[in-house]
């Protein structure tokens, strides 16, 4: 394999490019999810434990130079394109200065000033953490066992040379840290940015939202938990909303569900967007795990407590019909002043 990782990484430093097509070509062919380095993960799977650290390290630093180089290239032929655009196009200095261009907040913060707000106004503060995460607060405090697929390397971006730190996967680690500091009872939501070892493609990306909501104090039901989400969808999808929750497994609750809306669109008639079920879903949620509790220092005989995440990229979908997850990361301005109205 080590073999093949340096082939790669010798095409990589030789390829050479003057047009976009030809560098998303080369992305696909080395990053896609049939693409060569994306083969070589799956292989990295079936290698010996004591061959995976350095393996991995060489995989990783393969995937991340073959990205940069694709944005180096991308950069400069776009520079070189806009440069000779703006001689063709703009060399009469005297033309006046157009300033009614007005800018707007991206749909992403609109979405999540939104969510934010509405469970602020019922009593959830909001907490962050660090974007860099060890190990405890990522997967062990949360109940992810060590033979966990999310610590497999497909999942996680760690960094390098240390194999116990990574960017964070959720926001649930801002929750562990919470519950380590703070007493119940905890009324908090956490929104941030996250990170997972995934191909770019319209419906996925390796770097997305998340809201988390965290409820931890005395007598804390299933009910509850019900009752808040139910909350949420009349405030965020309008009063005629509905909710269903089916039965999940994670990790860090114990019942889980998804919880699905009814399709805002079709009023649950059925519609593309739901794929003619009514549904679409919308979330995660559950019971917090007693050995989470544990974990933080909690005594899982007097407290309980229901947690619950939504990606925010997805509820900005069903908001605003975008269907292309990689608009939200382009800063296209064509794309952006179409929520100059948005609030």
């Amino acid at each position: 394999m080590e073999d093949k990782i340096n082939q790669l990484l010798h095409e990589v430093e030789n390829f050479r490019a003057d047009a976009l097509e030809n560098v998303e070509e080369f992305r696909i062919k080395m990053l896609s999810k049939k693409g060569h380095i994306s083969e070589l993960f799956n292989d990295f799977k079936s290698l010996p434990v004591e061959q995976k650290k350095l393996v991995g390290q060489k995989l990783n630093q393969l995937k991340n130079f073959t990205q940069e180089k694709i944005n180096h290239l991308k950069q400069t032929i776009e520079e070189k394109s806009s440069q000779q655009k703006t001689s063709e196009n703009y060399s009469d200095l005297s033309l006046p200065v157009d300033f009614n261009h007005i800018g707007s907040r991206h749909p992403i913060s609109i979405v999540r000033n939104q969510i934010n707000s509405i469970f602020e106004k019922i009593g959830f503060v909001i907490s962050e953490g660090p974007e860099i995460e060890d190990d405890w607060h990522n997967f062990s405090a949360l109940n992810f066992a060590q033979d966990h697929p999310a610590r497999d390397m497909q999942d996680t971006f760690f960094v390098e040379k240390d194999p116990d730190i990574a960017l964070r996967t959720h926001t649930s680690s801002v929750q562990v840290r919470v519950m380590n500091n703070q007493k119940p009872p905890i009324r908090t939501i956490s929104p941030g940015r996250v990170f997972r070892n995934e191909a770019i493609s319209a419906r996925a990306h390796c770097i997305f939202h998340q809201v988390e909501g965290l409820y931890i104090d005395k007598d804390v039901s299933f009910a509850d938990l019900k009752h808040v989400l139910n909350h949420f969808a009349h405030e965020f999808f309008g009063p005629d909303a509905r909710i269903r929750l089916r039965p999940s497994y994670f990790p860090f609750t114990e019942p889980s569900a998804e919880v699905d809306v009814s399709c805002p669109f079709c009023k649950g008639d059925g519609c593309n967007i739901c794929k003619y079920s009514g549904w679409v879903e919308i979330m995660g949620c559950g019971m917090v795990d007693p050995n989470v509790l544990e974990n933080c220092n909690i005594d899982s005989q007097i407290y309980s407590g229901y947690a619950f995440g939504m990606g925010i990229e997805r509820i900005t979908m069903l908001k605003y019909l975008v269907n292309d997850l990689r608009l939200y990361f382009e800063n296209d301005v064509r794309f952006l002043k179409q929520f100059a109205n948005a609030f």
